[in-house]
């Protein structure tokens, strides 16, 4: 295959067009005008498309230069060859290209390049992709993550594994696009943080009803979407009285409200994913009572992102008839943000019940958590589970309730006893196997 390896310090003599050769018959050599000049072997090579390409190397490194010519020689007959040049891209730039492959959905576009610019630019973003590439780079960086550098604090294990699956995935785009020889998130020396697995601990009853109570009267609503639901706290306030099939006794989760940037919008629930759920009498007879004391508002958004579609919805919670805050800052706008939310109304209705705020039991996703809870202790298969929280997969929903699930032993010993009979009776009632 075509390439060689040139030494620019020394060259073969010649007279005219006729080479100088010694009494053994072996090429005279003379200092070129380059002796001693730059690096002293140019290895010279050429690429898939048949171009040439050079690449240099300092005086005594004539062996190196040899294999480089190798190697490149083999790794264009094998399909594999990578510009030496094409990781010297920063994962900045790079990252702009992969983005116009990705996803456009608004929201995630401004999630992703949160976590790019508060977690993955500051250390990695300005360094050569060949150098992200380095399994050493990808330690200091997870390192960084955990530990944090004094004016940066460290973050939990789950969001560290959000941050390795996106540069994962770019680092993988990469070498697709022959940027880079190997992804180093798969070098098995190096491990995906593993998130915490944290037991679900469901709320009590009396805490539901206490928490309920407290809230402002517009916002009380929230306890049976959410904990007779399990509505999540957008999809509430996009819910409307018209998603409620009342003779099937369903509501249909359609919509949820999304902020993107400083503008608020419609979008389908979490994952993109509508969802049916069993809706109680008594949950529809709180909407009911709810409705006679505050009327349902017209809302008109942008459907899925700033400049799109306008839709208009009659919501169950019309914010804008609660006095709380009307000309106060971000509280002003028509439509709630989830952080606003939870700090001037949710947490203070938690302390005003008599608990301690913990963010990570007490959060308002522990209603859907009491939701989830109730319906497997009421026998709901972890599949109709699923489907109702609108999980994608139920072996996702079993992994975190699977501590709630009923214990079916009592059950079974039952059921094998029909079969072989005990000599003694079971203490346990026959009526209990069909609990």
């Amino acid at each position: 295959m075509k390439g060689h390896v040139q030494d620019r310090w020394w060259r073969q003599k010649k007279e005219g067009t006729r080479l100088v050769v010694d009494a053994n018959g072996r090429p005279v050599r003379e200092k070129t005008d380059l002796f001693g000049i730059g690096d002293r072997y140019k290895v010279h090579f050429y690429d898939e498309h048949d171009k040439e390409r050079s690449k240099s190397f300092p005086d005594k490194e004539l062996g190196r230069a040899k294999k480089f010519l190798t190697k490149m020689q083999h790794d264009v007959l094998a399909g594999e060859y990578i510009d030496p040049n094409a990781g010297k891209i920063t994962l900045r730039v790079y990252v702009k290209q992969w983005l116009k492959g990705q996803s456009q959905d608004a929201a995630t576009m401004q999630t992703v390049g949160h976590r790019l610019n508060a977690r993955v630019y500051p250390k990695l973003g300005d360094l050569p992709l060949e150098v992200v590439a380095k399994v050493d780079t990808l330690r200091d960086w997870l390192e960084w993550l955990k530990d944090g550098d004094g004016t940066t604090g460290g973050v939990e294990a789950s969001y560290r594994a959000q941050l390795w699956d996106l540069l994962s995935a770019i680092l993988e785009s990469a070498v697709a696009d022959k940027k880079i020889r190997a992804n180093p998130c798969k070098a098995k020396s190096v491990r995906r943080p593993k998130p915490e697995q944290r037991k679900i601990v469901p709320w009590l009853e009396s805490k539901i009803h206490k928490v309920q109570l407290a809230l402002p009267p517009i916002y009380q609503i929230m306890v049976p979407l959410g904990g007779g639901c399990a509505l999540r706290q957008m999809e509430m306030f996009g819910m409307s009285p018209d998603d409620i099939d009342r003779d099937a006794l369903e509501l249909h989760v359609e919509r949820q409200i999304r902020w993107i940037g400083s503008v608020p919008v419609f979008a389908p629930p979490k994952g993109g994913k509508t969802r049916t759920v069993p809706i109680g009498e008594g949950v529809l007879e709180a909407i009911d009572d709810y409705s006679e004391n505050f009327e349902p508002g017209s809302l008109t958004l942008p459907w899925l992102q700033p400049g799109g579609d306008p839709v208009t919805v009659r919501v169950l919670i019309n914010k804008r008839a609660c006095e709380m805050g009307k000309h106060r800052g971000a509280l002003a706008s028509d439509v709630w943000r989830g952080g606003n939310f939870t700090d001037d109304v949710w947490q203070p209705a938690i302390r005003a019940a008599g608990y301690v705020y913990g963010k990570r039991r007490d959060g308002l996703h522990a209603l859907r958590h009491y939701c989830a809870s109730a319906w497997l202790a009421n026998g709901v298969s972890i599949k109709e589970v699923a489907e109702h929280l609108g999980h994608h997969d139920p072996g996702y929903t079993l992994r975190i309730y699977t501590h709630l699930v009923p214990s079916s032993h009592k059950r079974a010993r039952l059921a094998a006893n029909k079969t072989f009979k005990p000599r003694r009776r079971p203490d346990t009632a026959p009526e209990s196997a069909t609990a």
